[in-house]
């Protein structure tokens, strides 16, 4: 009797050994997909499309190339969401300083996420809560996406991904609901719009946009129209 409890007893270095297995699998996960992801052929799905999958609610989502969405509408994303995103490596080292050099001066502090940031947020991650959780491990997912992605590709996955509305999912959809016409038909003033309804796309409405919205929009346009070689590893 005394052997066989002496075998059942689970000691903390047992539990941790089997904590171990998951936990190298949850970090491995998004490392391997990244790898599966490169291919064009391959359509990642968002963590927000598959809880509305999860949840029944659904989603339209229409899977386009980069090469069949509006060059302006890719313009006005990098100018509106992340204007070094040629130059960087997956994280904006500069504009990462400005915001930590703020917290640590008890200053507002502005979002420092890079579109690289952003999509393996909406490929991994969680939206909410724990967000300084999350920025954490976005930081290091963000520099190894872009070692193994092309900023082609990133872009491409990020436009297909992004939330544009309620179960509104990737840039086909979003033209086609907001705008009754194809991402490859949009014009610079809706690919202005569309651009500055990303980050509060359950409060912004690009069909029927507030003065605010217009003149951030007018703001981007402008932007967009001298991008020239912000927008360079695109081409």
């Amino acid at each position: 009797m005394a052997a066989k409890s002496k075998r059942g007893k689970r000691t903390p270095r047992h539990w941790l050994r089997r904590l171990v297995l998951p936990v190298a699998a949850l970090i491995a996960l998004p490392l391997v997909l990244t790898v599966f992801y490169r291919p064009s052929f391959v359509h990642p799905v968002s963590t927000l499309m598959l809880a509305d999958l999860v949840t029944f609610s659904g989603y339209d989502r229409r899977w386009v190339s980069l090469d069949e969405v509006a060059p302006v509408l890719a313009n006005s994303v990098i100018m509106s969401e992340d204007g070094q995103f040629c130059a960087h490596r997956g994280v904006d080292l500069a504009e990462l300083k400005v915001v930590i050099d703020d917290a640590l001066a008890g200053e507002a502090t502005r979002g420092a996420s890079t579109i690289t940031m952003q999509t393996v947020k909406n490929l991994y991650l969680w939206q909410r809560p724990l967000g300084t959780v999350r920025k954490l491990i976005e930081l290091p997912l963000a520099v190894y996406a872009d070692f193994v992605l092309p900023k082609y590709r990133i872009m491409e996955i990020y436009l297909n991904i992004a939330e544009w509305g309620p179960g509104i999912y990737g840039i086909e959809a979003a033209a086609q609901h907001h705008f009754s016409r194809s991402a490859a038909d949009l014009t610079a003033r809706q690919a202005a719009l569309l651009a500055v309804t990303l980050p509060n796309p359950a409060g912004r409405n690009p069909a029927r946009p507030s003065a605010g919205l217009k003149r951030l929009a007018s703001i981007i346009e402008r932007r967009a129209a001298k991008a020239g070689g912000y927008v360079g590893c695109l081409r």
